[in-house]
């Protein structure tokens, strides 16, 4: 059996139609991220919101992704992918009637809590999706994940290509109202259930051989269990309003998986990939959200939105290049991921200097290079080493990030926003500064609190701005370059840690998939490691 047959053999008939029906699905989540991202503006001007709360509605499209796709992760395999389609496909349409039930002049905290859980249901979702689509693929393109599971997400950047672009010509040219440009995502979303209607799917490797819920989470153990649980943790302490019952609730969690693995301390290098993957959340996620609103103020509203096409058209076309840089470059996954690691913290650096359209180009292509690969090819890496886990693994991994993304990632730019914008402020005039400055404090994980700009009253600064309003907009710019150059050390902590595994698999004799004996993934390899289904990655990687 050839290696070229080896990778181009799906495990089933109808694999190219489920493929593209993924595709599809996570089109849909693209278009409306980036249609709410590109309207952030316009809810900070309506409403009044400042960075720190604008940051946490964009975080509540990260949040909600972790429940629908831990959740879908776990039943999956027991219920099968069809149901959870449908489930997101409800959810969906929702969450459209939540958050349009927010109204023209509508008190600010009601509007904030329709537009918090809008996107909260929308992101669940999407998570419905991939706990769906990433197995999915993983399944039917066993011998050849990196490819097409770089593929499937390059309907990502396609969908925010077609919401910026949507965004740039919707708001900025024909000024029409952000409802209007938000319910453009359910024209994917009528495609991608239609795409699934009728269609069989396939069992993972790890439900072909019958393992049991326990059994799948053996890799996942303890130390995979305490990063979700602590985002958990995070997430439900805000929402019930006292961070010692998120984190009761978050040791239960814990204990739980805990009673189901028997105790299973887990794999270590599982563990390693769930935290860097929250670094991916947090850099990718969290900085796509923040990015139209930054490069927009940093120049033009305009400009900013075509540069997030523009970025999202350089990762659409490298996601379907990974096949030839892994097999006519050389680069293994993890190598691959060090080099884009590298590449995203030097983009972030550029952008935080730029000064003109141009400058924005370049700068944006290497960051957008950079971090083309990080989501996908993570998810391709736990797939490969860890097929007992079934869905469970990658779907935690995708909520890990997601969860990052939205408690960590973007109210965190929120914050750095809004207190690096309030010290240059403050430090280029302090009577300036107490005139414009937010009504409220903001705040992240154990930083101090910062008081930043009101939205509203620099939003209602005109085109041709007096002396003291240009000191205000030099200040609200300093604090964007600020949020990028400190965006960057996120990047720069994951290449030390991705040269680390490169390393490791080199003493085990290089990066391989590993593959259930006796499925039929196995069946079509000669090549891969096989091994029972009982036995864990480092058990694997000794033998």
């Amino acid at each position: 059996m050839t290696q070229d047959h080896i990778t181009s053999t799906p495990v089933v008939p109808n694999a190219k139609r489920l493929l593209w029906a993924g595709f599809t699905a996570i089109l849909a989540a693209g278009v409306g991220f980036a249609i709410r991202g590109g309207i952030l503006d316009n809810w900070g001007r309506e409403y009044g919101f400042t960075g720190a709360e604008l940051g946490a509605i964009g975080g509540a499209g990260f949040t909600g992704f972790c429940f629908g796709i831990i959740i879908g992760g776990i039943v999956a395999d027991k219920i099968g992918y069809g149901k959870l389609v449908i489930a997101a496909f409800l959810f969906h349409v929702l969450s459209a009637f939540v958050t349009f039930a927010a109204m023209d002049g509508m008190e600010k905290m009601q509007a904030y809590n329709y537009l918090y859980w809008g996107t909260f249901i929308f992101a669940v979702a999407n998570g419905t999706l991939e706990a769906v689509a990433n197995p999915l693929v993983a399944t039917i393109f066993p011998n050849n994940r990196t490819h097409y599971l770089n593929i499937l997400h390059a309907s990502w950047p396609a969908g925010m290509i077609l919401g910026g672009a949507a965004g740039w010509i919707l708001d900025d040219g024909m000024e029409l109202h952000w409802k209007w440009q938000l319910a453009l995502f359910l024209v994917p979303t009528v495609i991608y259930g239609l795409m699934f209607l009728g269609q069989k799917m396939p069992k993972s490797e790890a439900s072909e051989q019958g393992l049991s819920l326990g059994e799948m989470f053996k890799d996942v153990g303890i130390l995979g269990g305490l990063v979700v649980c602590y985002l958990l943790a995070l997430f439900l302490g805000g929402v019930v309003g006292n961070e010692m019952v998120g984190y009761g609730i978050g040791g239960a969690l814990l204990v739980l998986i805990g009673v189901i693995t028997n105790f299973s301390i887990g794999s270590w290098l599982l563990f390693v990939l769930f935290v860097v993957h929250a670094l991916v959340g947090a850099v990718e996620l969290g900085t796509d959200g923040w990015i139209q609103n930054i490069t927009g103020n940093i120049l033009t509203s305009g400009e900013g939105k075509i540069l997030f096409v523009f970025t999202s058209a350089v990762m659409f076309a490298l996601r379907f290049c990974a096949e030839f840089i892994e097999k006519k470059i050389g680069l293994s996954p993890v190598g691959l991921l060090f080099v884009c690691a590298v590449t995203a913290a030097v983009g972030l650096v550029l952008t935080s200097y730029v000064t003109t359209f141009a400058m924005a180009i370049l700068a944006l292509t290497v960051y957008g290079i950079g971090k083309t690969f990080f989501w996908p090819t993570m998810l391709a890496v736990a797939s490969d080493r860890f097929p007992r886990t079934g869905a469970v693994a990658i779907s935690i991994m995708g909520g890990i990030g997601m969860m990052s993304a939205g408690l960590l990632g973007s109210p965190g730019l929120g914050y750095f926003k809004d207190r690096y914008s309030g010290e240059a402020l403050q430090q280029a005039n302090a009577e300036i500064y107490d005139e414009y400055k937010a009504q409220d404090p903001s705040s992240f994980l154990v930083f101090p609190e910062a008081y930043g700009l009101d939205s509203k009253k620099v939003g209602d600064i005109g085109e041709e701005p007096s002396d003291k309003e240009k000191a205000v907009l030099a200040a609200s710019i300093e604090g964007d370059r600020g949020t990028l150059r400190a965006d960057a050390l996120i990047p720069t902590t994951m290449a030390v840690v991705y040269l680390m595994l490169v390393f490791y698999f080199s003493t085990i004799g290089g990066y391989k998939p590993v593959h259930l004996a006796g499925t039929a993934a196995d069946a079509l390899t000669d090549e891969d490691e096989s091994i029972p289904a009982h036995e864990s990655e480092e058990q694997q990687s000794e033998s």
